[in-house]
């Protein structure tokens, strides 16, 4: 099995999570969001090496770093299936080293749409399209991304 996953890279202000005024944590929000992208990164590749042990699967991961924040999740699976979601905003508080920071946040949008080229042929240009929109990215604008 081999998994690729694009994140937005730490060198760059993220557009969410971010906080209503910059002035009011915006660099430590940044840096906590880091931290969790790290912490979901490492939890990630664990669980997949650990895929060998208990079922005999082999698992290679890799992460690079992209410079934007991505607007929508999007998993292709073996060139067949694609599920995508959009990001919407909220605004919502966030406690920060103990004072409240009013920040706008993303969550994946509830409906998320499965697309499958065994379906209709506008299913199979999406997963199609999606997997060379995502290639693009991975062999042009990215960089290698470690989660430690």
């Amino acid at each position: 099995m081999t998994v690729r996953v694009l994140l937005p890279s730490r060198d760059i202000d993220l557009a969410f999570p971010s906080p209503v005024s910059w002035d009011e944590g915006g660099d430590t929000i940044q840096r906590r969001w880091l931290a969790q992208r790290n912490a979901y990164g490492q939890t990630l590749r664990a669980a997949l090496l650990s895929l060998h042990d208990t079922h005999g699967i082999e698992a290679r991961i890799t992460f690079r770093a992209l410079p934007f924040t991505p607007m929508a999740k999007l998993y292709l699976v073996n060139l067949t299936e694609a599920l995508f979601s959009y990001y919407t905003l909220h605004r919502r508080p966030l406690d920060v080293e103990g004072r409240q920071i009013d920040i706008y946040d993303a969550n994946p949008m509830e409906l998320v749409r499965l697309f499958g080229t065994d379906s209709t042929s506008d299913d199979t240009a999406f997963v199609i399209q999606s997997q060379q929109w995502f290639n693009s990215l991975w062999e042009s604008v990215t960089t290698d991304l470690t989660t430690d």
